[in-house]
């Protein structure tokens, strides 16, 4: 991936970490301090919010946004299981939008009531296209000639935005969360690997100030979790020392394709797994003995 200069805030804290948070949108740079690697997913992982964020922010605005009142239920219970409990959790939410309506297309019942559904053809075309699907690259195309079913989508998103502005209030990382990047930021440069918009980001990581502990926040204008890593795998690190932290099989993928471990945090056991990471895997990543039969015992029961 091209290292781009961006315009960032850098922040020397106490303890000698440095806090890069990209504004903007273009590509990310992170120079390797450490000699390990790790990268943090936010919702569902560190802090407990997908919960929060999928039934109160997204599914009444998606109701709302597109006229679904009538098939209200059936779109609830699609946006849930696409965004929470399946294997599609974590999916950036133009894209689950899209599987949302799908399936939303397929039941009898939203059919008998005659319920028409939001013809997504063009934002098919644009996530296609796009490499960043983050609101900003929404809206600079919809300013340049998108049709009223993007600006439809455009509306959507911001509505969305704002009703997690007004939430996600006061949530706070699982217990041992903060620990562990805490008593990891001395060996390893951590970076927080998202599809949250960068704002909301840098608005949650500092409200509990956990900013301080990390080197780069990446939401989704700096595109997928793949290309997130990407980034760490340019800065030079040891495949065998770099690790994802994720809850989703989206950050599994993410860390297959860039060839580094990854450790689950257990949708539901969240507590439990930070338990885990804190007293036990944390130090075999550090000593090099989390690869192996170890990792695979983990992603044995995570899958």
């Amino acid at each position: 991936m091209a290292t781009m200069a961006i315009h960032n805030r850098d922040q020397r804290t106490a303890q000698g970490q440095t806090t890069i948070h990209s504004e903007g949108h273009n590509f990310l740079r992170l120079q390797k301090e450490r000699d390990f690697f790790i990268g943090i997913d936010s919702d569902g992982c560190m802090f407990d919010t997908m919960e929060v964020k999928h039934k109160e922010c997204f599914c009444p605005q998606t109701i709302l946004c597109f006229r679904l009142q009538p098939v209200s239920k059936y779109a609830r219970e699609a946006w849930e299981f696409v965004n929470l409990y399946s294997v599609t959790r974590g999916t950036n939410r133009y894209l689950s939008l899209q599987t949302t309506m799908e399936l939303l297309a397929a039941r009898p019942e939203v059919t008998r009531r005659g319920a028409v559904l939001p013809d997504l053809q063009s934002l098919r075309v644009w996530t296609r296209a796009e490499s960043k699907l983050g609101e900003p690259a929404l809206r600079a195309y919809v300013a340049h000639g998108g049709d009223a079913a993007l600006k439809a989508v455009l509306t959507w998103s911001e509505a969305v935005n704002t009703a997690i502005r007004e939430m996600v209030v006061g949530v706070p990382p699982f217990p041992l969360a903060r620990e562990s990047i805490a008593e990891s930021m001395n060996r390893a440069d951590l970076m927080v690997v998202s599809q949250t918009p960068h704002e909301a980001l840098v608005r949650e990581w500092r409200e509990h100030e956990l900013d301080r502990y990390v080197r780069l926040l990446a939401g989704q204008e700096q595109g997928a979790k793949r290309d997130h890593l990407e980034v760490a795998v340019a800065a030079g690190y040891a495949p065998e020392r770099m690790l994802m932290i994720g809850d989703a099989p989206g950050d599994l993928s993410a860390a297959r394709d860039n060839g580094m471990l990854f450790f689950p945090v257990i949708p539901g056991r969240e507590i439990e797994s930070w338990e885990r990471f804190y007293h036990e895997a944390r130090g075999r990543f550090f000593a090099g003995t989390f690869a192996g039969s170890y990792q695979e015992s983990l992603l044995q029961e995570f899958t």
